[in-house]
């Protein structure tokens, strides 16, 4: 059997196979379940297995009285939050630190004492369980997750599988059902450290709280060896996270709870951070001489390494994470692990930027991870306050700015457990060099020396999301070698980012050449530090180039340009996007430009307004500005609507701020009209490579001419990383064209151009046309392939081409070939969304639906035209409950075959799933006749008159299955026992039709009898009716072998009818009352 046609059984029995091979015990949920063979849990609500968890904390603390161990476990067992995700941090907390209760000394005093839940430090000291197909009842909701992890009797993990190649098996598939579990039976979810989803190949792990593109790969088991991309991720995953010390490891070091914007959020380390900063301890320890030898990858790009420093060297080296990989978090987590590490003896942090702003972002996601780093962070606002900061003996963690360490001399401590942690290590500030200023003959050093002098023996880590250039020399010279690497390509390969596009405007303002601005290395040069001499010429060659760039014509020409181009991507992509100009009087040119064209985007009022510009200012500034002009609070108003998608403030006009350490995920577009280069240009467009929802990529638009620095820049990276960044628009005009000749070709000898302009009705009649045309293509597709697998692929060739344009379509929406094909590709996902919307099973999802819904860009084709399969075949949504033999004959004649096999099929659908609480046994009969029917259809094994003539069939025997009552003396809810006893066909032939007529009748009268409305939410209640149900089957001789299978149908279908008994048994109760 290959993997495409594995089960899911099958992918379950592969994983429980892997955790035995790590050291974990094994059971069957039904084993240890309240009736099982090893029960070890009293309910099926119970998720804490309490007789482990009890053994496990008096094993880890036996010192400690009895009375002190229930104390602690009662804290766990007893639910204190009703928050869900709160009640999490809170048991985070107690399992990663320990639970502080009082109890006697030996003198009979009162004495404080931590109960431990998890051995940290002895792996094999914990209980290491994993249960497979564990039920857990909540109320009416019985849920049966795929593999549960247990630690000493606490549920650590939840793993969803599907089974690979299967239609509607998906990631997406796997993780909804996860968000329903959280919904459905929040208990098991208390205790969580992390999700995992898996379709056997495929697999991404999350935390309780990761939206579904927050679910990453796991792609290496030692931080060694990454493995390639499209092999088996699942087992590498499990092996990578579930090795026992790993995965306490990660629970306690690696994960934090944040307040966001949209409140408490949970985030776990991603696999590039996890080994980087095991990577960054070891080679910490070895810069402080506290050990030697260290183990690390750079060497695979060809860079050099730590591993050839020698110990004690106070060069811990430097950490590459490309922007937008979450570097700021990885700093979080060093921090947290080294004040974690005995080896260094609570250390003090001293934590270094060169701009408040970047102070200000990274200060708020240490503040963050308060918790992680066991102390609230610190700001030193000036070099006295930081050397009272560093006047301490032990721990500590602050904040400071590159320009503290100014011009002044004295130590500022000389411990040597102390490290330096800079962001941005590759600034040019931290050099050596001695400069001597022309004018007072006096000599000055870069910043590095004056950090060396001020704590000579502090040990420097340098982080960085952009590459030490090779003619950098202080970058090693301050902070050593590449201590880890985690590039471009592997950040878009992971999902951690997307790639950047770019696309040049130049050509679209016409200008003359004595007005076109000329950019040179002279103006490049001002960007970076200058020699003081040379400053002045270089801010008069400057001043020329502005005013040329900020001329009136060429403001007005750009302003025109970005509406019209910004409006166009909004059609496909809906987001926000940055626009970076030479100077505060630019960007207010080009804003009030701007709204001449668009008046409707202005506001006074922050809280409003549809574009604002980003920029510092004093009231010296002229008056036009000072509407501009916003203090921290009110920028921080401004960040905070620039992140939130739904917020109306679409486009933001910004100088400097917001370049480095902004993260808005929801933009996707940055217009550059600044001369920009190396570090600060990379930095500057990773504001639009981060992940959010469906956007395929970032997209650089040029109207200055940044192409040669930008290739200039990335010649510092790896060529996967060239290829990723910056890709020329003509390349995505290519593949847009590509996708739209496949798709267009699908419709050869049909003629749908012709409506398109046409009046609605006629474009309708044209679309039932076009449903026909592609289900008879692809039922011609499956017939020329000869596997499973194959003829379910030519069932979806349609919707994934138009899906794979849809997305090439985003990318160039804004070309003038997108414009002429806008039309057509509104059309063709049209179609696209009327399958998948008739379709059941599919794996087409809501957001999928969506996304084909929003880039319906066209007038012509508008998304309310996206018609259902019913009207497209003419049906006026009849009573799907009737089915009769005048509306069947009408389908069996209908011209179009294939779309009156669809419109049927969805209407079979719609009926099965409306009696699917009446009667539980029909409902799962029907349906799997119906998806029989159809995947015989689909593998060509009868033809499309054949699969009509079936569904009608089907549809008149889901009829008279309806008017069974009235033959039999049975009511509807006796004909659904008497189906649940005669599912078995030897239960029949054993016991005959009169006296199962009569168990059915007796069955529906006792259970009604009997039932309360939280019969299904406790198991006391739960366990009469199951004691209810055996004694009357036991009653009239049902065969005992079958009778497990029977009852548990049976209460499947009291289950289902729950809803009106209750409300039944409620009314007579109201009125004998």
């Amino acid at each position: 059997m290959t993997m495409a046609f594995l089960s899911e059984a099958d992918v379950e029995r592969a994983l429980l196979e892997q955790f035995a091979s790590l050291g974990y015990t094994l059971a069957h949920g039904d084993d240890i379940g309240p009736e099982g063979k090893h029960t070890e849990r009293k309910s099926y609500h119970d998720v804490i297995l309490q007789q482990r968890f009890t053994d496990a904390v008096t094993k880890l603390n036996p010192t400690l009285p009895e009375s002190a161990r229930q104390e602690a476990i009662n804290q766990v067992l007893q639910q204190e939050l009703p928050s869900l995700l709160e009640e999490n941090r809170r048991l985070h907390r107690l399992m990663t630190e320990g639970i502080s209760v009082t109890c006697d000394d030996t003198d009979g005093s009162l004495t404080g004492r931590l109960i431990t839940l998890l051995d940290f430090h002895n792996p094999e000291n914990n209980d290491w369980l994993v249960v497979n197909q564990f039920t857990v009842i909540k109320g009416q909701k019985e849920r049966r997750p795929d593999v549960v992890v247990f630690v000493n009797g606490l549920p650590l993990a939840v793993i969803e599988l599907k089974a690979p190649g299967s239609a509607g098996a998906h990631l997406r598939g796997a993780y909804n059902q996860l968000q329903t579990y959280k919904d459905d039976i929040p208990a098991l979810f208390r205790t969580n450290a992390l999700l995992v989803t898996s379709d056997g190949i495929s697999a991404r792990a999350g935390s309780l709280s990761a939206n579904l593109e927050r679910f990453m790969p796991w792609r290496t088991t030692d931080g060694q060896t990454v493995a390639a991309k499209g092999t088996a991720e699942l087992s590498t995953l499990i092996e990578g996270l579930f090795e026992h010390q790993r995965l306490l490891t990660l629970l306690r070091d690696f994960t934090v709870f944040g307040e966001t914007g949209a409140g408490l959020v949970k985030i776990l380390a991603g696999y590039h951070q996890f080994h980087a900063v095991l990577h960054a301890v070891t080679s910490t320890r070895r810069a402080c001489s506290l050990m030697s030898g260290t183990a690390e990858h750079p060497a695979v790009y060809g860079l050099p390494d730590t591993s050839s420093q020698k110990p004690g060297d106070r060069r811990a080296g430097v950490i590459w994470h490309t922007q937008g990989s979450g570097k700021s978090l990885l700093m979080a987590f060093y921090a947290g692990m080294l004040v974690r590490d005995p080896f260094m003896n609570s250390p003090t942090l001293v934590v270094l930027t060169d701009r408040n702003d970047l102070d200000d972002q990274l200060f708020g996601t240490f503040s963050m991870c308060h918790d992680l780093i066991r102390q609230a962070p610190e700001h030193a606002n000036s070099r006295d306050d930081l050397q009272r900061l560093l006047r301490r003996n032990a721990g500590g963690v602050i904040f400071t700015t590159l320009q503290k360490f100014g011009e002044a001399t004295g130590i500022l401590t000389d411990r040597s457990n102390v490290v330096v942690i800079a962001d941005e290590a590759h600034r040019s500030q931290y050099g050596f060099r001695a400069r001597m200023n022309t004018g007072s003959g006096e000599i000055s050093y870069g910043f590095a020396k004056y950090m060396r002098d001020a704590l000579p023996n502090a040990t420097f880590i340098g982080f960085t999301g952009t590459p030490i250039e090779s003619s950098d020399v202080n970058t090693p010279a301050v902070f050593g070698n590449y201590i880890d690497v985690y590039d471009i390509s592997r950040a878009v390969e992971d999902g951690v980012t997307v790639p950047i596009y770019y696309e040049s405007r130049l050509a679209r303002i016409e200008l003359d050449e004595s007005e076109k601005p000329t950019i040179d290395a002279e103006v490049d040069e001002i960007i970076d530090d200058a020699a003081p001499a040379d400053q002045d010429r270089l801010k008069k060659k400057w001043s020329r180039v502005e005013a040329l760039v900020g001329s009136d014509k060429r403001i007005a020409l750009i302003a025109k340009d970005i509406v019209d181009h910004f409006e166009g991507r909004l059609t496909a992509l809906d987001g926000k996007g940055m626009i970076v100009c030479m100077s505060r009087a630019i960007c207010v040119k080009l804003y009030d430009e701007i709204i001449r064209l668009r008046p409707d985007w202005d506001s006074d009022d922050d809280k409003t307004g549809t574009i604002k510009i980003v920029m510092t200012g004093s009231a010296t500034d002229p008056q036009a500005w000072q509407r501009h002009i916003r203090n921290k609070a009110q920028r921080e108003q401004l960040r905070l609507r620039c992140r939130d998608p739904k917020d109306p403030l679409k486009l933001v006009i910004v100088r400097d701020m917001w370049l480095t350490g902004f993260d808005a995920p929801c933009m996707h577009t940055m217009y550059v009209d600044k001369p920009m280069q190396r570090h600060g240009l990379m930095q500057a467009i990773a504001r639009v490579n981060r992940v959010f929802r469906d956007k395929p990529a970032g997209l650089i638009v040029d109207y200055i001419g940044i192409a040669q620095n930008l290739k200039s820049a990335l010649q510092q990276y790896s060529k996967n990383d060239q290829e990723n960044t910056g890709i020329d628009e003509k390349q995505a005009i290519a593949v847009m064209m590509e996708k739209y000749e496949i798709v267009r070709d699908m419709y050869h000898g049909f003629d749908y151009a012709s409506a398109l302009g046409g009046t609605p009705q006629q474009r309708l009649t044209m679309m039932a046309g076009a449903i026909e045309w592609i289900l008879n293509l692809q039922q011609q597709l499956a017939a020329t392939e000869e596997t499973k697998e194959g003829k379910k692929n030519a069932h979806r060739r349609y919707p994934d081409a138009v899906l794979a344009l849809s997305k090439a379509f985003a990318l160039a929406s804004s070309s003038d070939e997108a414009c002429e094909i806008r039309e057509e590709v509104g059309f063709f996902q049209a179609i696209r969304a009327a399958l998948v919307k008739s379709s059941t099973g599919s794996g087409a999802t809501r957001q999928e639906r969506e996304l084909a819904i929003q880039q319906i860009v066209s007038r012509a084709v508008v998304s309310t035209e996206i018609v259902d399969i019913l009207a497209a075949a003419g049906i006026n949504s009849p009573d799907i409950s009737i089915l009769s033999d005048e509306f069947l004959a009408e389908v069996q004649q209908m011209e179009k075959k294939n779309l009156a096999m669809e419109a049927l099929r969805k209407l079979i659908n719609d009926s099965i799933r409306s009696r699917s609480k009446a009667n539980v046994v029909q409902t799962k009969a029907f349906s799997k006749r119906l998806e029989d029917a159809v995947a015989r259809y689909h593998a060509n094994a009868i033809t499309t008159t054949e699969v009509l003539n079936e569904l009608i069939e089907l549809a008149k025997d889901i009829r008279a299955a309806r008017q069974r009552g009235e033959e039999s003396g049975l009511s509807d809810e006796e004909i659904a026992f008497y189906d649940a006893l005669a599912e078995n066909e030897s239960a029949v032939q054993a016991m005959g039709d009169d006296k199962l007529k009569l168990i059915a009748h007796e069955l529906l009268m006792d259970l009604r009898n009997n039932v309360t409305v939280d019969w299904a939410s406790r198991d006391s209640a739960r366990a009469r009716m199951r004691a209810l149900v055996k004694r009357i089957l036991r009653k009239y001789g049902y065969p005992p072998d079958l009778q497990d299978a029977a009852v548990q149908t049976v209460l499947q279908q009291a289950e289902a009818l729950l809803s009106e008994w209750a409300a039944s048994h409620k009314g007579r109760s109201d009125m004998v009352n």
